[in-house]
Formats: C-alpha cells, sequence, structure tokens
C-alpha cells in the first residue's frame, strides 16, 4: 500500500514598480507561466528553500520577509496534491551570467493585467490566487514557521 503525501513547495510572490516577478517555464502540460517556486529539500527549512528556487530559477538574491499564505492544492488530474508556502520578499543583486534552472525559459516581470491576460497558461490557480492574496495586503511573519535542525 503506498502512502499518501502531499508534495510540499515554495514559491516567492516578488513585486517591484508594479510588476511581478514570474518565469516562463516548460512542463509536461506546455509553456506555462509560475512564480519562481519548487520542491523543499531535505534539510531544508522552508525559507531557504525559498531563497535556493529564487536564485536557480531567476538568477536574483531573494531574502523573504512575509509569509503570504499556505495553499493546499490537489491537481485536477487526481494525481498530486500540494502543500505550497508562499513567501513575499526583497530581490537583491541579479546574476546576469548565471545559468537558469533546465525547463526554465525566462524570467519576466509582468503587471497584474498581464497576469490575468496569461490566466490560461498558469501552471495553476496558485499563480494568480497569490497575487491578489498579496494585493489584499496578507503577511505573516516568516517566523510563524518554525524549523528544527535534527
Amino acid at each position: 500500500m503506498e502512502i499518501w503525501k502531499p508534495h510540499v513547495t515554495v514559491a516567492a510572490l516578488v513585486e517591484r514598480d508594479g510588476r511581478f516577478l514570474l518565469v516562463e517555464e516548460e512542463t509536461a502540460e506546455g509553456v506555462r507561466f509560475n512564480q519562481p517556486a519548487g520542491h523543499l529539500e531535505d534539510g531544508e527549512s522552508l525559507a531557504a528553500a525559498c531563497i535556493r528556487e529564487v536564485l536557480e530559477e531567476t538568477a536574483y538574491e531573494f531574502v523573504p520577509t512575509a509569509l503570504i499564505g499556505v495553499y493546499q492544492w490537489p491537481r485536477p488530474q487526481g494525481d498530486l496534491t500540494y502543500l505550497r508556502f508562499a513567501f513575499t520578499g526583497k530581490v537583491g543583486a541579479h546574476a546576469t551570467a548565471r545559468r537558469l534552472d533546465d525547463g526554465i525559459l525566462r524570467a519576466v516581470w509582468l503587471t497584474l493585467a498581464e497576469i490575468e491576460a496569461c490566466r490560461e497558461t498558469h501552471r495553476s490557480p496558485l499563480v494568480l490566487q497569490c497575487v491578489q492574496d498579496f494585493l489584499a495586503g496578507r503577511r505573516y511573519p516568516v517566523d510563524l514557521i518554525r524549523h528544527y535542525e535534527s
């Protein structure tokens, strides 16, 4: 009997001058837009995972300043459930010479209107929901999440 467990992921909701940082990536469903996001790795804190994913997918340094929300999303195919921890924060230096993760075509800065206009190419409904929650002012302290070393 297989043990069910959700896929724990992190995502960064980064806004600068009215634009949001997204990545355009190749997926099994075709080219899609997503926040910089990825899976939690063994031994990693959620905040550290988010810092790493932003760097790997966009070449930007990132410092989480708040948790936007925790999202549980079962894919319509019924095969996976994602548990997403979405952070907001500040981007720093951009390492333009850094190679992006495999499958990432580019990092882009889009307005809310542009994000809404490409909704059919979002990786999941969480892309727009996280932006909406950010714009609604949802912010929780990063230290709400406690990480204990073994």
